[in-house]
This record gives C-alpha cells, structure tokens and sequence, in this order.
C-alpha cells in the first residue's frame, strides 16, 4: 500500500513538472513569434514608405497644379503673393530634375534641400563603409588579442577584473562616446597628425571602435573558452608553448565564434548614428580619403528625418536608405548563418 502511494505520489510530481515545463516551452515560442511578427511588421513599413519612389509620379508638380505650396528649409521669407507662371516653370524643371530616379539616387551629390533636389547615395554608402571598415581594422585586432589574453594567459584575479572593464563599454551611451571624440579626441588626433580636417572619417572610425570592441570581444572570448580543452592539453604535451598553443591551435578552433563576432561588429558600426553624427564632420563627400569629413546612412535619417515634408520624395529617400540597412544587417546574418554553420562548423567538427 505505501509503494503504491509512493508510486502515485511520484506520477504526480512528475505529471505537475511535465505541465510546466510544457507551459516554459510555449511561453518561449509565443515570445519568440511574437518577436518575429514586430520585426516582419517593421520590415513592412520601412519598404512602405520607400516604395512611392519607385512609382514615378512628379509630386512637386502635382502640388502646384492642385494650388498647394511646398514646405521650405531655413530662412525664407513668406511670401503669400500667388505663384507666377515663370516660378511654376521653374518649380517644374526642379521637380522634373530632382525627382529620385535611378540616376539621381545613383549620383555623387547628395542635396536633399536646393532648388535641383539631389539624391545621390553614393557618397552617403561610401561614408558609412569608411567609417565601418576603419572601426574594424582598429577594434578587431585589439579585441581578439585581449580576448585571447583573457582566455589562455591571464590569472583568475586578472580575468575578473578585464573582463567586466571591456564590457562595461558596450553600456556606454552612443552620444557619450560621440561626445568624447567630439571635444577631447578629434583635437588629439588633428595635433598628432596634423590632419586638415579636425572632424573626419578616421576620427569617427576611432571613436567607433571603442563601441566595437566590447562586442568582438565578449563573442571572442566565449569562443575561445569553449574550445575543447583537450586540443590545447595534446599541444602542450606534444612540446608546444602555451602561446604557439593559443595561436595555432586554439584560435584557428574558434574561429566560426571570432568570425561571428566580427560580422556582429560590422552590423554595430554599420548602423550606429550619434557616435557618427557628432564625430565625422557631418558632411556627404565623395571621396576615398579617409581623413576628410564624411556622413554615414545612419546619420543621415537621424539627422534629417524630423524636418523632412510628411510624404514627399526626401522622406521617402529617407526610408529608402533605412532600407537599405536593413537588407545589409539581414544579408551579414545570412553569411554567418551559411558561413559559419555550414562550412567553418563542419571544416572544424570533422563532419
């Protein structure tokens, strides 16, 4: 009679975790599709309101036919006196001019506000991937070699103390970095190097790479601790030093997890706005030297979107642009997904 109560009472038990562990998992799922609907419904919407640039219909000259008047930048005097048949000719050509066809977005000249409208993306593109690159270049060395400095070398005590110092700059606020290369670090590098510009695409890039760091770092290091023990153990015994070990043993290993901490990296570089904003000079040019004044994709929205006419072609270039970030972050985690799982996973299991 007590073992069958013992028994029952076990069932029980049993039955009641089951339950919870069964409402855990559905908890996680509906989280999870939930998530997934907002970033698809985000999705939605940024392509929704680019999509009116690629329907070919001169908004300015709508405008004027209907007797409105379009809203103006900056100090313009109001002029209420009706629009002359010369100023409607000209308003035409400008809108003919600057509406956003292929040529015009594909163009070296971004003038959003003129009387010609330009809405070339090249140098905007080419701003954001100067900025990136250079923060790449600066952080990943940096933040792969103290990762495997924490990993491989460094005392327990050590380890305890660097690791929360690095990471507790991925909580730095963007503005407060900005702020920092801004007014302390743009006037060192221009002194060190005598630079034309104070503001420029490697002062920004610098600044960059103390918001990059800490991300390669923490994913660098996870890795790298998560190789098996008994590959560095046979290299050891086989002779080897601890840092020919650490170097042609350990990291070749994790390197699907440092890969995928460079990718994730370059999405944070690629898309942060107020380190760029404050940092860069703030100004379109299309140029490949990286010691002038550059504007970034991410700046540009941040800069320009809460002034810009509700619906007209510069608000929809806007959103054409966050678009276009958005394809570029999907398009680094399908690498990483198709690179590092199919290929370094496999390369490195044996399979």
């Amino acid at each position: 009679m007590k073992n069958q109560l013992g028994r029952n009472r076990k069932n029980l038990l049993h039955k009641k975790f089951r339950w919870s562990e069964f409402l855990a998992e559905k908890l996680i799922t509906l989280t999870a599709f939930i998530s997934f609907v907002f970033i698809v419904l985000i999705f939605i919407f940024v392509f929704r309101e680019a999509a009116p640039i690629f329907s070919s219909e001169e908004k300015k000259v709508s405008l004027i036919q209907a007797g409105e008047v379009q809203e103006t930048y900056g100090d313009v005097e109001e002029n209420n006196s009706p629009i002359t048949s010369n100023q409607t000719s000209a308003l035409e050509t400008s809108g003919s001019e600057g509406d956003a066809s292929l040529s015009n977005l594909t163009g070296t000249e971004w003038q959003p506000v003129s009387e010609v409208p330009k809405y070339g993306l090249l140098p905007l593109i080419l701003g954001s991937l100067k900025v990136t690159l250079i923060a790449i270049f600066l952080a990943a060395p940096i933040a792969i070699l103290a990762a495997l400095f924490t990993a491989m070398f460094a005392p327990r005590w050590a380890k305890e103390l660097l690791k929360p110092a690095i990471e507790i700059l991925a909580g730095f606020p963007s503005v407060v970095i900005g702020f920092f290369a801004l007014i302390v670090l743009a006037t060192f590098v221009q002194n060190l190097f005598g630079f034309e510009y104070r503001l420029n695409a490697f002062v920004g890039g610098l600044a960059m790479s103390l918001a990059v760091i800490p991300i390669v770092f923490t994913i660098s290091e996870d890795a790298l601790t998560a190789v098996p023990k008994h590959l560095s153990e046979a290299s050891l015994a086989l002779g080897a030093t601890k840092w020919q070990t650490a170097l042609f043993v350990v990291l070749p290993a994790a390197t699907p997890g440092i890969f995928a901490a460079i990718l994730l990296g370059i999405g944070r570089a690629f898309g942060e706005t107020m380190i760029v904003l404050m940092a860069t000079g703030n100004a379109a040019i299309f140029s490949t030297q990286i010691v002038e004044p550059v504007r970034t994709m991410s700046a540009t929205i941040g800069a320009e979107m809460a002034e810009v006419v509700f619906g007209e072609t510069h608000y929809n270039v806007l959103f054409l642009i966050g678009a276009l970030l958005f394809l570029f972050t999907f398009t680094l985690n399908a690498i990483a997904e198709i690179f590092i799982r199919q290929r370094l996973m496999k390369k490195f299991s044996g399979n």
